[in-house]
């Protein structure tokens, strides 16, 4: 049992920073300062990656009628989106001026080639824009914010210098370099002038939490927090929040 927060940042180095964790099912932005996370900080966003491939299965099927539904499979949907989609660095003006948007196809595994335009930066929006989908929490990057926000005045700016990205939906080409602008965006409208928010986008952030893991398990110090079968007998199930936490 472990923090994801925490093992995302070990699998950077860092001990001390803001994980912004983007998976298939939830987002969290957790500060973690001394390998300790501030859960009173912690936001979470109910949209993610099987959100954003049911949006755009809702895509494809309004803008294509010609897909026979049963070809849009999950499977299929899953690498459409992985090959093909992108996140906006200016979504408004990239939505309303068609020169700006970059098609491309997608051969279906029923021999129909599929030709997305807009649907290639629409589909991961809701991120920033939960209202897309029908979700009326804020974006991931005013959650972020909000979790440094919560944190003491003396801690935000190291917490700040360090936001690490974790997870299989941070992936998108253009996700680092918006919530970085956006984050940004946030601190200067709300007059934290002084943070200046540095992400982390290692490029194997998708399996980050995993790489985390094994690099703490590595550890000889790791060992003196095992639970071994005779301490699970004698004590029970109580013990793994008190050898855990």
């Amino acid at each position: 049992m472990a923090s994801t927060a925490l093992l995302a940042l070990c699998s950077t180095g860092a001990f001390t920073g803001l994980a912004v964790e983007a998976g298939a099912g939830v987002c969290h932005a957790t500060p973690i300062y001394a390998s300790h996370s501030w859960h009173e900080a912690t936001f979470r966003l109910d949209v993610a990656g099987s959100t954003l491939s049911r949006y755009l299965r809702e895509l494809l099927v309004s803008g294509f009628p010609y897909l026979q539904q049963q070809a849009l499979t999950r499977k299929a949907i899953t690498q459409l989106k992985k090959r093909c989609c992108y996140v906006s660095l200016d979504f408004e003006r990239d939505l309303h001026n068609p020169a700006r948007h970059h098609p491309a196809s997608f051969l279906m595994s029923n021999g129909c080639s599929v030709h997305l335009s807009s649907e290639r930066f629409l589909c991961p929006e809701p991120i920033f824009q939960p209202g897309l989908v029908g979700q009326a929490e804020p974006g991931l990057h005013v959650l972020a914010f909000q979790a440094l926000q919560k944190m003491p005045e003396t801690l935000r700016e190291r917490l700040a210098h360090t936001v690490v990205l974790a997870g299989g939906s941070t992936l998108f080409p253009g996700f680092p370099e918006r919530l970085e602008k956006e984050l940004e965006a946030q601190c200067q409208c709300h007059g934290f002038t002084a943070l200046r928010p540095h992400l982390v986008a290692n490029p194997r952030r998708g399996t980050a939490v995993w790489t985390g893991g094994s690099m703490v398990a590595s550890l000889c110090s790791f060992q003196r927090s095992w639970m071994t079968r005779g301490m699970y007998q004698e004590c029970g199930s109580r013990l793994v929040h008190e050898v855990f936490n």
